[in-house]
């Protein structure tokens, strides 16, 4: 099995991890993270009342009369995510290309040249009589190209992320060209780096401006843009992730590649932190998708990867052998907050054949229980995003604005997960132990 493993899926995943994009990719989603966890926290306190109605008289007397101020501190962070997140893999993806490939690129001059092509996609055009001209409908809130929202710009929010991503690779490549060709303005050394940086980007600017403006220019005549045509594969990617079998998928993965060394949830996250963001915002606005925001961290991996809380807590206070139980007992409080790097080296999990079932299995049935919790709307989607080592219970809590359901689910799942462990754990524990009396006899 390990053979396998380690021939079909830690070579592909791990040349995967190792790609230039995907590791600023994986920057961006980690780099955006706070702004998300600081607007969720402000949200969460408008929704309380939904999940406490005894506290809607005192917060429509005190709270509720400044919530335009304090939700502000949402709508410029969740409103405003596509460029966000843009900014940050425009400087990631550029700092990467400039420290392999020995160029002159500055990271900032990335960053600015990705969210300029970014922001030129974000206005609405259409032909009308043969002239090109920005839509107004305002029925549809479209002002002047612009699609006003509840949080401001609709395309700079979570459903311009893709869009970002695309128009960030696209900036970066086009401004590395000019470089590698030195289709740029050289100053003399002399001149400050400030004011040559903003001169080495010059043509690089014209050139990506020219370049996003024939895109537009293009998908006009066609009756549509870049944001539809690239909603047309990410959104049946995201409509696959969103299944309870593409979610199998996902954790199988997951797990499949940290049995052979590979930190999984790093990579495959990576890929999927851009949808879980957006799914984020659509259960905001009314929709029910449980992978969302911190739903991998609340319900699914608790304890850390494996969901391994019920396996630590085992290790710690009813385990035989020695080793497993001073390995839980160092780890057992940092599994709380969903850390078990402790377990994954110190048992370890990796390349243990007697814990490898188990291992895929639990998170598996963790995230089952969750999926469908949500789906059949017997506790609420995730609605908040939560810092990932939030305690068993809080995330679900908070992440679903206070619902108390959401906390026993967590719980269940967590007891669910140490069921499908113990027949496999105590096996192991028992083997351990009599490997170390014989040591001790010997």
């Amino acid at each position: 099995m390990f053979d396998f493993l380690e021939k079909r899926l830690m070579g592909p995943l791990g040349k995967l991890a190792q790609f230039k994009i995907v590791r600023a990719i994986m920057a961006a989603g980690m780099a955006s993270i706070p702004f998300t966890i600081v607007g969720s926290m402000f949200l969460v306190l408008n929704v309380l009342p939904e999940a406490f109605p005894f506290l809607e008289g005192l917060f429509e007397s005190t709270f509720f009369k400044i919530s335009d101020l304090y939700m502000l501190a949402n709508s410029t962070t969740m409103g405003a995510l596509a460029s966000y997140f843009c900014i940050v893999l425009g400087y990631e993806y550029t700092s990467i290309l400039a420290n392999e490939e020995n160029l002159d690129l500055s990271p900032i001059n990335g960053a600015l040249l990705s969210v300029f092509a970014f922001f030129m996609t974000l206005p609405q055009l259409v032909i009308e009589s043969g002239t090109v001209t920005r839509v107004n409908d305002p029925e549809i809130s479209v002002i002047n190209g612009w699609e006003i929202g509840a949080d401001g710009v609709e395309r700079l929010g979570t459903v311009g992320i893709f869009t970002g991503i695309i128009m960030a690779i696209l900036a970066v490549q086009l401004y590395r060209l000019c470089v590698a060709k030195k289709w740029i303005i050289k100053m003399p050394a002399e001149v400050p780096a400030g004011v040559a940086n903003a001169f080495t980007s010059l043509i690089p600017a014209f050139v990506i401006a020219f370049t996003v403006i024939i895109i537009n220019g293009l998908l006009v005549l066609l009756g549509t843009d870049i944001f539809e045509v690239i909603q047309i594969p990410f959104g049946f990617v995201t409509n696959l992730t969103n299944s309870w079998l593409g979610l199998m998928v996902i954790y199988f993965l997951i797990h499949a590649v940290w049995l052979v060394g590979i930190h999984g949830a790093t990579i495959i996250f990576s890929i999927v932190t851009p949808i879980t963001l957006s799914n984020l915002a659509a259960n905001v606005a009314g929709a029910n998708i449980p992978l969302a925001g911190e739903f991998n961290n609340a319900f699914v991996t608790v304890g850390g990867s494996g969901a391994t809380l019920g396996l630590c807590i085992y290790f710690a206070f009813r385990a035989k052998s020695e080793q497993l139980k001073a390995l839980g007992k160092a780890a057992v409080i940092p599994s709380f907050f969903n850390i078990n790097e402790p377990l994954i080296f110190g048992v370890p999990l990796m390349y243990n054949p007697f814990l490898a079932l188990p291992f895929f299995l639990a998170p598996m049935a963790s995230a089952s229980i969750a999926y469908f919790a949500i789906k059949f709307e017997i506790i609420r989607p995730i609605i908040a995003m939560m810092p990932w080592p939030s305690p068993v219970g809080i995330g679900a809590f908070v992440g679903t604005g206070g619902d108390w359901k959401a906390v026993v689910v967590a719980i269940i799942c967590v007891i669910v997960a140490f069921i499908i462990y113990y027949p496999f754990v105590k096996a192991y524990d028992a083997r351990l132990v009599r490997q170390e009396q014989e040591a001790t006899e010997e």
